[in-house]
Protein backbone atom coordinates (compact mmCIF):
# COMPACT_ATOMS: atom_id res chain seq x y z
CA UNK A 1 0.00 0.00 0.00
CA UNK A 2 1.31 3.40 -0.89
CA UNK A 3 2.00 5.73 2.00
CA UNK A 4 -0.14 8.37 0.28
CA UNK A 5 -3.14 6.30 1.39
CA UNK A 6 -2.26 6.57 5.07
CA UNK A 7 -4.52 9.45 5.94
CA UNK A 8 -8.25 9.24 5.73
CA UNK A 9 -8.32 13.03 5.60
CA UNK A 10 -6.95 12.88 2.05
CA UNK A 11 -10.08 12.88 -0.09
CA UNK A 12 -9.90 12.35 -3.81
CA UNK A 13 -11.71 15.32 -5.28
CA UNK A 14 -10.44 14.87 -8.83
CA UNK A 15 -12.18 11.83 -10.30
CA UNK A 16 -10.00 11.96 -13.38
CA UNK A 17 -9.37 8.72 -15.22
CA UNK A 18 -12.11 6.71 -13.50
CA UNK A 19 -13.75 3.87 -15.36
CA UNK A 20 -17.15 5.52 -15.08
CA UNK A 21 -18.29 9.07 -15.63
CA UNK A 22 -17.21 11.50 -12.88
CA UNK A 23 -19.92 12.13 -10.36
CA UNK A 24 -21.11 15.50 -9.10
CA UNK A 25 -19.86 15.84 -5.54
CA UNK A 26 -20.71 18.24 -2.79
CA UNK A 27 -17.50 20.11 -2.04
CA UNK A 28 -16.47 23.50 -0.75
CA UNK A 29 -16.63 26.31 -3.23
CA UNK A 30 -12.90 26.20 -3.83
CA UNK A 31 -12.67 22.55 -4.82
CA UNK A 32 -13.09 21.03 -8.24
CA UNK A 33 -16.55 19.76 -9.12
CA UNK A 34 -16.28 17.12 -11.82
CA UNK A 35 -19.34 17.03 -14.04
CA UNK A 36 -21.13 14.11 -15.56
CA UNK A 37 -20.49 14.23 -19.30
CA UNK A 38 -24.00 12.85 -19.83
CA UNK A 39 -25.70 15.38 -17.57
CA UNK A 40 -27.64 17.91 -19.67
CA UNK A 41 -27.84 21.58 -18.91
CA UNK A 42 -30.66 22.58 -16.58
CA UNK A 43 -33.89 24.13 -17.88
CA UNK A 44 -32.92 27.56 -16.56
CA UNK A 45 -29.53 27.30 -18.27
CA UNK A 46 -31.15 26.27 -21.56
CA UNK A 47 -33.71 29.05 -21.26
CA UNK A 48 -30.94 31.61 -20.71
CA UNK A 49 -28.99 30.15 -23.62
CA UNK A 50 -32.00 30.30 -25.95
CA UNK A 51 -32.59 33.95 -25.21
CA UNK A 52 -28.95 34.99 -25.50
CA UNK A 53 -27.26 32.63 -27.98
CA UNK A 54 -27.26 32.80 -31.75
CA UNK A 55 -28.65 29.75 -33.57
CA UNK A 56 -25.21 28.32 -34.50
CA UNK A 57 -24.03 28.27 -30.89
CA UNK A 58 -27.35 26.85 -29.68
CA UNK A 59 -27.06 24.07 -32.28
CA UNK A 60 -23.52 23.30 -31.03
CA UNK A 61 -24.75 23.00 -27.45
CA UNK A 62 -27.70 20.77 -28.34
CA UNK A 63 -25.42 18.55 -30.42
CA UNK A 64 -22.90 18.41 -27.55
CA UNK A 65 -25.58 17.46 -25.02
CA UNK A 66 -26.97 14.67 -27.20
CA UNK A 67 -23.45 13.36 -27.88
CA UNK A 68 -22.65 13.39 -24.16
CA UNK A 69 -25.80 11.44 -23.33
CA UNK A 70 -24.81 8.85 -25.94
CA UNK A 71 -21.28 8.55 -24.55
CA UNK A 72 -19.70 10.29 -27.55
CA UNK A 73 -17.55 12.48 -25.33
CA UNK A 74 -15.09 13.56 -28.02
CA UNK A 75 -17.98 15.04 -30.04
CA UNK A 76 -19.44 16.64 -26.91
CA UNK A 77 -16.06 18.14 -26.07
CA UNK A 78 -15.71 19.77 -29.49
CA UNK A 79 -19.20 21.24 -29.20
CA UNK A 80 -18.78 22.70 -25.73
CA UNK A 81 -15.29 24.01 -26.43
CA UNK A 82 -16.31 25.71 -29.68
CA UNK A 83 -19.37 27.23 -27.99
CA UNK A 84 -17.20 28.41 -25.08
CA UNK A 85 -14.89 30.20 -27.51
CA UNK A 86 -17.81 32.10 -29.02
CA UNK A 87 -19.67 32.93 -25.82
CA UNK A 88 -18.17 34.39 -22.65
CA UNK A 89 -19.80 31.80 -20.37
CA UNK A 90 -17.54 30.02 -17.84
CA UNK A 91 -20.12 27.25 -17.38
CA UNK A 92 -19.49 26.05 -20.92
CA UNK A 93 -15.72 26.29 -20.52
CA UNK A 94 -15.84 24.34 -17.26
CA UNK A 95 -17.91 21.62 -18.88
CA UNK A 96 -15.45 21.39 -21.77
CA UNK A 97 -12.48 21.20 -19.36
CA UNK A 98 -14.02 18.45 -17.27
CA UNK A 99 -14.92 16.32 -20.31
CA UNK A 100 -11.37 16.78 -21.67
CA UNK A 101 -9.95 15.60 -18.36
CA UNK A 102 -12.33 12.65 -18.28
CA UNK A 103 -11.29 11.40 -21.72
CA UNK A 104 -7.63 12.29 -20.99
CA UNK A 105 -7.21 14.69 -23.88
CA UNK A 106 -4.29 16.76 -22.61
CA UNK A 107 -4.23 19.30 -25.43
CA UNK A 108 -7.95 20.04 -25.25
CA UNK A 109 -7.79 20.13 -21.47
CA UNK A 110 -5.06 22.78 -21.53
CA UNK A 111 -6.96 24.77 -24.14
CA UNK A 112 -10.20 24.68 -22.14
CA UNK A 113 -8.54 25.48 -18.81
CA UNK A 114 -6.60 28.41 -20.31
CA UNK A 115 -9.84 29.84 -21.68
CA UNK A 116 -11.59 29.24 -18.36
CA UNK A 117 -8.88 31.14 -16.44
CA UNK A 118 -9.13 34.05 -18.86
CA UNK A 119 -12.87 34.20 -18.21
CA UNK A 120 -12.55 33.65 -14.44
CA UNK A 121 -8.98 34.37 -13.26
CA UNK A 122 -9.90 33.77 -9.60
CA UNK A 123 -11.77 30.52 -10.06
CA UNK A 124 -10.04 28.01 -7.78
CA UNK A 125 -11.47 24.97 -9.55
CA UNK A 126 -10.00 26.16 -12.84
CA UNK A 127 -6.68 26.85 -11.17
CA UNK A 128 -6.60 23.40 -9.57
CA UNK A 129 -7.31 21.71 -12.87
CA UNK A 130 -4.59 23.78 -14.49
CA UNK A 131 -2.14 22.62 -11.81
CA UNK A 132 -3.28 19.02 -12.23
CA UNK A 133 -2.88 19.20 -16.00
CA UNK A 134 0.62 20.66 -15.67
CA UNK A 135 1.61 17.89 -13.25
CA UNK A 136 0.18 15.19 -15.50
CA UNK A 137 1.99 16.70 -18.49
CA UNK A 138 5.19 16.96 -16.40
CA UNK A 139 5.50 20.68 -17.12
CA UNK A 140 7.50 21.70 -14.07
CA UNK A 141 7.52 25.47 -14.62
CA UNK A 142 3.80 25.60 -15.31
CA UNK A 143 3.02 23.34 -12.33
CA UNK A 144 5.00 25.54 -9.93
CA UNK A 145 3.35 28.69 -11.31
CA UNK A 146 -0.15 27.25 -10.92
CA UNK A 147 0.54 25.98 -7.40
CA UNK A 148 2.00 29.34 -6.40
CA UNK A 149 -1.12 31.03 -7.76
CA UNK A 150 -3.28 28.66 -5.71
CA UNK A 151 -1.28 29.48 -2.58
CA UNK A 152 -1.76 33.18 -3.19
CA UNK A 153 -5.49 32.86 -3.91
CA UNK A 154 -6.37 30.41 -1.14
CA UNK A 155 -3.64 30.15 1.53
CA UNK A 156 -6.04 28.58 4.06
CA UNK A 157 -6.99 25.76 1.68
CA UNK A 158 -3.58 25.22 0.15
CA UNK A 159 -2.65 22.23 2.32
CA UNK A 160 -5.88 20.47 1.37
CA UNK A 161 -5.26 21.25 -2.30
CA UNK A 162 -1.84 19.60 -2.15
CA UNK A 163 -3.37 16.44 -0.66
CA UNK A 164 -6.03 16.40 -3.36
CA UNK A 165 -3.48 16.75 -6.14
CA UNK A 166 -1.14 14.13 -4.67
CA UNK A 167 -4.00 11.67 -4.27
CA UNK A 168 -5.29 12.27 -7.79
CA UNK A 169 -1.84 11.63 -9.25
CA UNK A 170 -0.84 8.76 -6.97
CA UNK A 171 -1.43 5.90 -9.41
CA UNK A 172 -0.62 7.46 -12.74
CA UNK A 173 1.73 10.27 -11.75
CA UNK A 174 5.51 10.33 -11.99
CA UNK A 175 6.35 10.42 -8.28
CA UNK A 176 9.96 11.68 -8.65
CA UNK A 177 8.73 14.46 -10.93
CA UNK A 178 6.02 15.50 -8.48
CA UNK A 179 8.65 15.50 -5.74
CA UNK A 180 10.85 17.83 -7.84
CA UNK A 181 7.91 20.18 -8.35
CA UNK A 182 7.37 20.26 -4.58
CA UNK A 183 11.07 20.90 -4.07
CA UNK A 184 10.93 23.92 -6.40
CA UNK A 185 7.79 25.06 -4.61
CA UNK A 186 9.47 24.74 -1.21
CA UNK A 187 12.36 26.93 -2.41
CA UNK A 188 9.88 29.53 -3.57
CA UNK A 189 7.70 29.23 -0.43
CA UNK A 190 9.91 27.91 2.40
CA UNK A 191 7.30 28.62 5.07
CA UNK A 192 4.76 26.03 3.82
CA UNK A 193 4.78 22.98 6.09
CA UNK A 194 2.30 21.21 3.82
CA UNK A 195 4.80 21.16 0.97
CA UNK A 196 7.42 19.41 3.11
CA UNK A 197 4.78 16.98 4.36
CA UNK A 198 3.80 16.00 0.81
CA UNK A 199 7.48 15.64 -0.03
CA UNK A 200 7.85 13.27 2.90
CA UNK A 201 4.97 11.14 1.61
CA UNK A 202 6.44 11.11 -1.89
CA UNK A 203 9.93 10.25 -0.61
CA UNK A 204 8.47 7.34 1.34
CA UNK A 205 6.66 6.23 -1.82
CA UNK A 206 10.07 6.22 -3.55
CA UNK A 207 11.46 4.07 -0.69
CA UNK A 208 13.84 6.86 0.34
CA UNK A 209 13.20 6.68 4.07
CA UNK A 210 16.04 9.00 5.07
CA UNK A 211 14.73 11.76 2.84
CA UNK A 212 11.20 11.16 4.06
CA UNK A 213 12.36 11.57 7.65
CA UNK A 214 14.16 14.82 6.91
CA UNK A 215 11.16 16.31 5.13
CA UNK A 216 8.67 15.47 7.86
CA UNK A 217 11.08 17.01 10.38
CA UNK A 218 11.11 20.21 8.28
CA UNK A 219 7.33 20.23 8.36
CA UNK A 220 7.33 19.80 12.14
CA UNK A 221 9.80 22.63 12.63
CA UNK A 222 7.22 24.92 11.04
CA UNK A 223 4.20 23.27 12.73
CA UNK A 224 5.45 21.45 15.86
CA UNK A 225 1.96 20.35 16.97
CA UNK A 226 0.74 19.04 13.61
CA UNK A 227 -0.82 15.67 14.46
CA UNK A 228 -0.68 14.28 10.92
CA UNK A 229 3.04 14.97 10.66
CA UNK A 230 3.75 13.50 14.10
CA UNK A 231 1.80 10.37 13.24
CA UNK A 232 3.58 10.09 9.89
CA UNK A 233 6.91 10.29 11.66
CA UNK A 234 5.88 7.43 13.95
CA UNK A 235 4.50 5.41 11.04
CA UNK A 236 7.83 5.67 9.26
CA UNK A 237 9.53 4.23 12.31
CA UNK A 238 7.00 1.37 12.29
CA UNK A 239 7.66 0.65 8.60
CA UNK A 240 11.35 0.54 9.40
CA UNK A 241 10.45 -1.89 12.25
CA UNK A 242 12.00 0.53 14.71
CA UNK A 243 9.21 0.04 17.22
CA UNK A 244 11.22 1.53 20.07
CA UNK A 245 11.56 4.86 18.24
CA UNK A 246 7.89 4.79 17.23
CA UNK A 247 6.91 4.17 20.84
CA UNK A 248 9.11 7.04 22.08
CA UNK A 249 7.71 9.47 19.50
CA UNK A 250 4.12 8.57 20.34
CA UNK A 251 4.61 8.65 24.11
CA UNK A 252 6.15 12.12 23.82
CA UNK A 253 3.31 13.30 21.58
CA UNK A 254 0.73 11.84 23.97
CA UNK A 255 2.27 13.67 26.92
CA UNK A 256 2.58 16.93 25.01
CA UNK A 257 -0.94 16.77 23.54
CA UNK A 258 -3.00 14.72 26.03
CA UNK A 259 -6.31 15.68 24.42
CA UNK A 260 -5.35 14.19 21.05
CA UNK A 261 -6.48 10.57 21.20
CA UNK A 262 -4.90 9.66 17.84
CA UNK A 263 -1.47 9.43 19.44
CA UNK A 264 -2.66 7.07 22.18
CA UNK A 265 -4.46 4.80 19.70
CA UNK A 266 -1.41 4.49 17.53
CA UNK A 267 0.80 3.99 20.59
CA UNK A 268 -1.38 1.03 21.60
CA UNK A 269 -0.98 -0.47 18.11
CA UNK A 270 2.81 -0.07 18.26
CA UNK A 271 2.89 -1.70 21.70
CA UNK A 272 0.95 -4.65 20.30
CA UNK A 273 3.48 -4.96 17.45
CA UNK A 274 6.19 -5.04 20.11
CA UNK A 275 4.24 -7.77 21.97
CA UNK A 276 3.79 -5.40 24.95
CA UNK A 277 0.20 -6.47 25.46
CA UNK A 278 -0.08 -5.41 29.11
CA UNK A 279 1.00 -1.87 28.28
CA UNK A 280 -1.26 -1.76 25.23
CA UNK A 281 -4.18 -2.80 27.42
CA UNK A 282 -3.41 0.01 29.85
CA UNK A 283 -3.47 2.56 27.01
CA UNK A 284 -6.84 1.27 25.79
CA UNK A 285 -8.23 1.42 29.33
CA UNK A 286 -7.16 5.07 29.53
CA UNK A 287 -8.87 5.81 26.22
CA UNK A 288 -12.09 4.13 27.36
CA UNK A 289 -12.00 5.97 30.70
CA UNK A 290 -11.87 9.26 28.77
CA UNK A 291 -14.62 8.23 26.36
CA UNK A 292 -17.08 5.52 27.33
CA UNK A 293 -18.37 5.44 23.73
CA UNK A 294 -14.99 4.64 22.22
CA UNK A 295 -16.15 1.23 21.02
CA UNK A 296 -13.12 0.81 18.77
CA UNK A 297 -10.83 0.89 21.81
CA UNK A 298 -13.17 -1.44 23.70
CA UNK A 299 -12.98 -3.97 20.87
CA UNK A 300 -9.19 -3.67 20.74
CA UNK A 301 -8.98 -4.16 24.52
CA UNK A 302 -11.02 -7.33 24.12
CA UNK A 303 -8.49 -8.64 21.57
CA UNK A 304 -5.60 -7.74 23.88
CA UNK A 305 -7.24 -9.67 26.72
CA UNK A 306 -7.62 -12.66 24.42
CA UNK A 307 -3.91 -12.46 23.62
CA UNK A 308 -3.17 -12.43 27.34
CA UNK A 309 -5.46 -15.47 27.89
CA UNK A 310 -7.86 -13.38 29.94
CA UNK A 311 -10.80 -14.93 28.19
CA UNK A 312 -13.38 -13.99 30.84
CA UNK A 313 -12.48 -10.30 30.60
CA UNK A 314 -12.52 -10.45 26.81
CA UNK A 315 -15.90 -12.19 26.91
CA UNK A 316 -17.38 -9.42 29.09
CA UNK A 317 -16.19 -6.75 26.66
CA UNK A 318 -17.48 -8.52 23.56
CA UNK A 319 -20.87 -9.14 25.18
CA UNK A 320 -21.16 -5.43 25.97
CA UNK A 321 -20.41 -4.66 22.31
CA UNK A 322 -23.34 -6.81 21.19
CA UNK A 323 -25.52 -3.78 21.85
CA UNK A 324 -23.67 -1.78 19.19
CA UNK A 325 -24.83 -2.63 15.67
CA UNK A 326 -21.49 -1.59 14.14
CA UNK A 327 -19.56 -4.02 16.35
CA UNK A 328 -22.07 -6.86 16.77
CA UNK A 329 -20.70 -9.19 14.09
CA UNK A 330 -17.10 -8.81 15.26
CA UNK A 331 -18.19 -9.43 18.85
CA UNK A 332 -20.16 -12.54 17.85
CA UNK A 333 -17.13 -13.89 16.00
CA UNK A 334 -14.74 -13.54 18.92
CA UNK A 335 -17.28 -14.87 21.41
CA UNK A 336 -17.33 -17.91 19.15
CA UNK A 337 -13.52 -18.07 19.21
CA UNK A 338 -13.58 -18.00 23.02
CA UNK A 339 -16.01 -20.94 23.12
CA UNK A 340 -13.87 -22.75 20.54
CA UNK A 341 -10.88 -22.26 22.81
CA UNK A 342 -12.92 -23.80 25.67
CA UNK A 343 -13.80 -26.79 23.44
CA UNK A 344 -17.49 -25.87 23.66
CA UNK A 345 -18.28 -26.67 20.03
CA UNK A 346 -22.04 -26.22 20.34
CA UNK A 347 -21.76 -22.77 21.93
CA UNK A 348 -19.07 -21.74 19.45
CA UNK A 349 -21.29 -22.70 16.50
CA UNK A 350 -24.16 -20.68 17.97
CA UNK A 351 -22.00 -17.54 18.10
CA UNK A 352 -20.49 -18.10 14.65
CA UNK A 353 -23.96 -18.50 13.15
CA UNK A 354 -24.85 -15.04 14.46
CA UNK A 355 -22.21 -13.41 12.26
CA UNK A 356 -24.52 -12.49 9.40
CA UNK A 357 -22.60 -9.84 7.46
CA UNK A 358 -19.32 -7.99 7.06
CA UNK A 359 -15.72 -9.19 6.67
CA UNK A 360 -16.04 -11.68 9.56
CA UNK A 361 -18.95 -13.61 8.04
CA UNK A 362 -16.89 -15.86 5.78
CA UNK A 363 -14.32 -16.52 8.51
CA UNK A 364 -17.13 -17.44 10.90
CA UNK A 365 -18.57 -19.98 8.44
CA UNK A 366 -15.14 -21.45 7.70
CA UNK A 367 -14.29 -21.75 11.40
CA UNK A 368 -17.62 -23.47 12.02
CA UNK A 369 -16.85 -26.01 9.26
CA UNK A 370 -13.41 -26.58 10.74
CA UNK A 371 -14.92 -27.22 14.19
CA UNK A 372 -17.40 -29.74 12.81
CA UNK A 373 -14.61 -31.53 10.94
CA UNK A 374 -12.51 -31.61 14.11
CA UNK A 375 -15.44 -33.32 15.86
CA UNK A 376 -15.67 -35.69 12.87
CA UNK A 377 -19.13 -34.35 12.01
CA UNK A 378 -18.20 -34.45 8.34
CA UNK A 379 -21.75 -34.64 6.97
CA UNK A 380 -22.70 -31.40 8.73
CA UNK A 381 -19.45 -29.78 7.63
CA UNK A 382 -20.12 -30.78 4.00
CA UNK A 383 -23.67 -29.46 4.26
CA UNK A 384 -22.42 -26.05 5.33
CA UNK A 385 -19.70 -26.08 2.71
CA UNK A 386 -22.19 -26.64 -0.12
CA UNK A 387 -23.87 -23.31 0.63
CA UNK A 388 -20.64 -21.29 0.38
CA UNK A 389 -20.08 -20.89 -3.41
CA UNK A 390 -23.41 -19.10 -3.88
CA UNK A 391 -22.88 -16.84 -0.86
CA UNK A 392 -19.21 -16.07 -1.38
CA UNK A 393 -18.37 -16.29 -5.11
CA UNK A 394 -15.13 -14.32 -4.60
CA UNK A 395 -13.83 -16.95 -2.18
CA UNK A 396 -13.84 -19.79 -4.72
CA UNK A 397 -10.20 -20.80 -4.19
CA UNK A 398 -10.52 -20.99 -0.42
CA UNK A 399 -13.72 -22.99 -0.71
CA UNK A 400 -11.96 -25.49 -3.00
CA UNK A 401 -9.10 -25.79 -0.52
CA UNK A 402 -11.52 -26.35 2.36
CA UNK A 403 -13.27 -29.11 0.41
CA UNK A 404 -9.94 -30.78 -0.32
CA UNK A 405 -8.99 -30.53 3.35
CA UNK A 406 -12.28 -32.17 4.37
CA UNK A 407 -11.50 -35.11 2.09
CA UNK A 408 -8.00 -35.28 3.54
CA UNK A 409 -9.24 -35.31 7.13
CA UNK A 410 -11.40 -38.29 6.21
CA UNK A 411 -8.28 -39.93 4.73
CA UNK A 412 -9.86 -39.75 1.28
CA UNK A 413 -6.56 -38.65 -0.22
CA UNK A 414 -7.24 -39.92 -3.72
CA UNK A 415 -10.58 -38.12 -3.78
CA UNK A 416 -8.89 -34.89 -2.65
CA UNK A 417 -6.13 -35.36 -5.22
CA UNK A 418 -8.59 -35.92 -8.09
CA UNK A 419 -10.75 -33.00 -6.97
CA UNK A 420 -7.77 -30.62 -6.96
CA UNK A 421 -6.58 -31.99 -10.31
CA UNK A 422 -9.98 -31.15 -11.77
CA UNK A 423 -9.87 -27.62 -10.39
CA UNK A 424 -6.34 -27.12 -11.74
CA UNK A 425 -7.62 -27.75 -15.26
CA UNK A 426 -9.50 -24.46 -14.93
CA UNK A 427 -6.77 -22.65 -12.98
CA UNK A 428 -3.48 -24.35 -13.94
CA UNK A 429 -1.20 -21.72 -12.38
CA UNK A 430 -3.07 -21.14 -9.12
CA UNK A 431 -0.34 -21.43 -6.48
CA UNK A 432 -2.53 -22.45 -3.55
CA UNK A 433 -4.18 -25.22 -5.56
CA UNK A 434 -0.80 -26.46 -6.77
CA UNK A 435 0.55 -26.45 -3.23
CA UNK A 436 -2.47 -28.31 -1.87
CA UNK A 437 -2.27 -30.96 -4.60
CA UNK A 438 1.47 -31.32 -3.95
CA UNK A 439 0.71 -32.20 -0.33
CA UNK A 440 -1.89 -34.75 -1.41
CA UNK A 441 0.53 -36.21 -3.97
CA UNK A 442 3.15 -36.50 -1.23
CA UNK A 443 0.72 -38.43 0.97
CA UNK A 444 -0.06 -40.80 -1.91
CA UNK A 445 3.58 -41.40 -2.79
CA UNK A 446 3.31 -39.50 -6.08
CA UNK A 447 6.65 -37.79 -5.56
CA UNK A 448 7.07 -36.78 -9.20
CA UNK A 449 3.75 -34.91 -9.16
CA UNK A 450 4.57 -33.35 -5.81
CA UNK A 451 7.92 -32.12 -7.05
CA UNK A 452 6.51 -30.87 -10.37
CA UNK A 453 3.77 -28.85 -8.63
CA UNK A 454 6.18 -27.26 -6.16
CA UNK A 455 8.72 -26.51 -8.88
CA UNK A 456 5.96 -24.83 -10.89
CA UNK A 457 5.23 -22.56 -7.92
CA UNK A 458 8.91 -21.77 -7.43
CA UNK A 459 9.39 -20.98 -11.11
CA UNK A 460 6.96 -18.07 -10.68
CA UNK A 461 7.70 -17.24 -7.04
CA UNK A 462 11.25 -18.38 -6.14
CA UNK A 463 10.91 -17.02 -2.59
CA UNK A 464 7.68 -18.88 -1.79
CA UNK A 465 8.66 -20.13 1.67
CA UNK A 466 5.92 -22.76 1.93
CA UNK A 467 6.94 -24.36 -1.38
CA UNK A 468 10.66 -24.23 -0.51
CA UNK A 469 10.03 -25.88 2.86
CA UNK A 470 7.66 -28.53 1.51
CA UNK A 471 10.01 -29.51 -1.30
CA UNK A 472 13.09 -29.52 0.94
CA UNK A 473 11.38 -31.58 3.64
CA UNK A 474 9.94 -34.14 1.18
CA UNK A 475 13.30 -34.64 -0.50
CA UNK A 476 14.94 -35.05 2.91
CA UNK A 477 12.28 -37.42 4.26
CA UNK A 478 11.55 -39.59 1.23
CA UNK A 479 14.72 -39.53 -0.87
CA UNK A 480 18.47 -39.35 -0.43
CA UNK A 481 18.75 -36.14 -2.45
CA UNK A 482 19.99 -34.36 0.63
CA UNK A 483 22.10 -31.74 -1.15
CA UNK A 484 19.08 -30.53 -3.12
CA UNK A 485 16.93 -30.56 -0.01
CA UNK A 486 19.49 -28.45 1.83
CA UNK A 487 19.54 -25.87 -0.97
CA UNK A 488 15.80 -25.34 -0.68
CA UNK A 489 15.71 -25.33 3.11
CA UNK A 490 18.63 -22.93 3.46
CA UNK A 491 16.87 -20.53 1.10
CA UNK A 492 13.72 -20.82 3.21
CA UNK A 493 15.73 -20.17 6.38
CA UNK A 494 17.29 -17.07 4.85
CA UNK A 495 13.81 -15.68 4.28
CA UNK A 496 12.29 -16.81 7.61
CA UNK A 497 15.12 -17.79 9.97
CA UNK A 498 12.89 -18.29 13.02
CA UNK A 499 9.97 -20.15 11.45
CA UNK A 500 9.42 -23.33 13.54
CA UNK A 501 8.33 -25.61 10.68
CA UNK A 502 11.42 -24.68 8.65
CA UNK A 503 13.70 -25.21 11.66
CA UNK A 504 12.05 -28.62 12.08
CA UNK A 505 12.56 -29.51 8.40
CA UNK A 506 16.22 -28.51 8.48
CA UNK A 507 16.80 -30.37 11.74
CA UNK A 508 15.21 -33.49 10.24
CA UNK A 509 17.43 -33.15 7.16
CA UNK A 510 20.55 -32.93 9.34
CA UNK A 511 19.42 -36.05 11.19
CA UNK A 512 19.04 -37.89 7.89
CA UNK A 513 22.53 -36.72 6.91
CA UNK A 514 23.90 -38.16 10.16
CA UNK A 515 24.66 -34.88 11.94
CA UNK A 516 22.74 -35.51 15.16
CA UNK A 517 24.26 -32.63 17.13
CA UNK A 518 23.10 -29.95 14.67
CA UNK A 519 19.80 -31.78 14.21
CA UNK A 520 19.08 -31.59 17.94
CA UNK A 521 19.83 -27.89 18.04
CA UNK A 522 17.37 -27.07 15.25
CA UNK A 523 14.65 -29.45 16.45
CA UNK A 524 14.80 -28.21 20.03
CA UNK A 525 14.52 -24.60 18.82
CA UNK A 526 11.57 -25.56 16.65
CA UNK A 527 9.79 -27.37 19.50
CA UNK A 528 10.33 -24.49 21.93
CA UNK A 529 8.73 -22.10 19.48
CA UNK A 530 5.92 -24.41 18.39
CA UNK A 531 5.35 -27.60 20.44
CA UNK A 532 3.52 -29.54 17.71
CA UNK A 533 3.27 -33.33 17.62
CA UNK A 534 5.20 -33.87 14.39
CA UNK A 535 8.09 -31.78 15.72
CA UNK A 536 7.88 -33.71 19.01
CA UNK A 537 8.16 -37.02 17.15
CA UNK A 538 11.18 -35.79 15.18
CA UNK A 539 12.90 -34.46 18.28
CA UNK A 540 12.17 -37.65 20.25
CA UNK A 541 13.69 -39.83 17.53
CA UNK A 542 16.90 -37.80 17.40
CA UNK A 543 17.11 -37.82 21.20
CA UNK A 544 16.63 -41.59 21.19
CA UNK A 545 19.33 -42.38 18.63
CA UNK A 546 21.64 -39.89 20.36
CA UNK A 547 21.47 -41.99 23.53
CA UNK A 548 19.05 -39.69 25.39
CA UNK A 549 16.30 -42.29 25.64
CA UNK A 550 14.82 -41.07 28.92
CA UNK A 551 14.39 -37.57 27.50
CA UNK A 552 12.78 -39.04 24.39
CA UNK A 553 10.36 -41.18 26.45
CA UNK A 554 9.38 -38.26 28.65
CA UNK A 555 8.73 -36.04 25.66
CA UNK A 556 6.55 -38.61 23.87
CA UNK A 557 4.60 -39.69 26.95
CA UNK A 558 3.71 -36.08 27.75
CA UNK A 559 2.71 -35.42 24.16
CA UNK A 560 0.57 -38.61 23.99
CA UNK A 561 -1.30 -37.54 27.13
CA UNK A 562 -2.61 -34.55 25.17
CA UNK A 563 -3.00 -36.30 21.80
CA UNK A 564 -3.31 -40.08 22.25
CA UNK A 565 -4.36 -40.68 18.63
CA UNK A 566 -1.79 -38.52 16.90
CA UNK A 567 -0.23 -40.51 14.01
CA UNK A 568 3.23 -38.92 14.38
CA UNK A 569 3.48 -39.76 18.08
CA UNK A 570 2.09 -43.26 17.55
CA UNK A 571 4.56 -43.73 14.71
CA UNK A 572 7.44 -43.06 17.07
CA UNK A 573 5.92 -45.35 19.69
CA UNK A 574 5.59 -48.23 17.25
CA UNK A 575 9.03 -47.69 15.78
CA UNK A 576 10.86 -47.72 19.11
CA UNK A 577 9.41 -50.66 20.99
CA UNK A 578 11.11 -49.74 24.24
CA UNK A 579 8.13 -47.49 25.04
CA UNK A 580 5.54 -49.37 27.04
CA UNK A 581 2.32 -49.60 24.99
CA UNK A 582 0.16 -48.79 28.01
CA UNK A 583 1.65 -45.37 28.51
Amino acid sequence: MSILRLFSVISLVFFVGCATAPEQVSTPKASVKPVEPTKPLSKSERKEDKSSLDPDVLFMLLTAEIAGQRGQYDVALEGYLEAAKRVHDPRLTERAAMIALYIKDGNKSNEAVSLWLKQEPNNLSARKIAALSALKAENKQQAVEQLSALLKQDPAGFEKTLFELASALQKEGNVPFIYDVMEALSVKHPDQAGVYFIQSLLAADMKNNGLAERKVEQALRLQPNWDKALILQAQMAVYAEDFKRAETLLRNASLKYPENQKFKKMLAQVLIKSAKYEEAGEVYETLIANNAKDFESQFSLGLVNLQLDRDDKAEDIFKQLLGQAEWRNQANFYLGKIEEKRDNTGNALTWFDKVTEGPFQFEAVVTAISLLAKDKQFDKAEQRLKALPGKFPKQKTRIVLIQAELYSQQKQYEKAYNYLTGELKNYPDQEELLYSRALMADRMGKLAVMEADLQKILAKAPDNVEALNALGYSLADKTTRYAEAETYLLQALRIKPDEPVILDSYGWLKYKMGNHHIALDYLQRAYEKQPENEIAAHLAEVLWVSGKKDDAKKLIVNALDNAPDDPYLLGFKNKFLQLDSSK
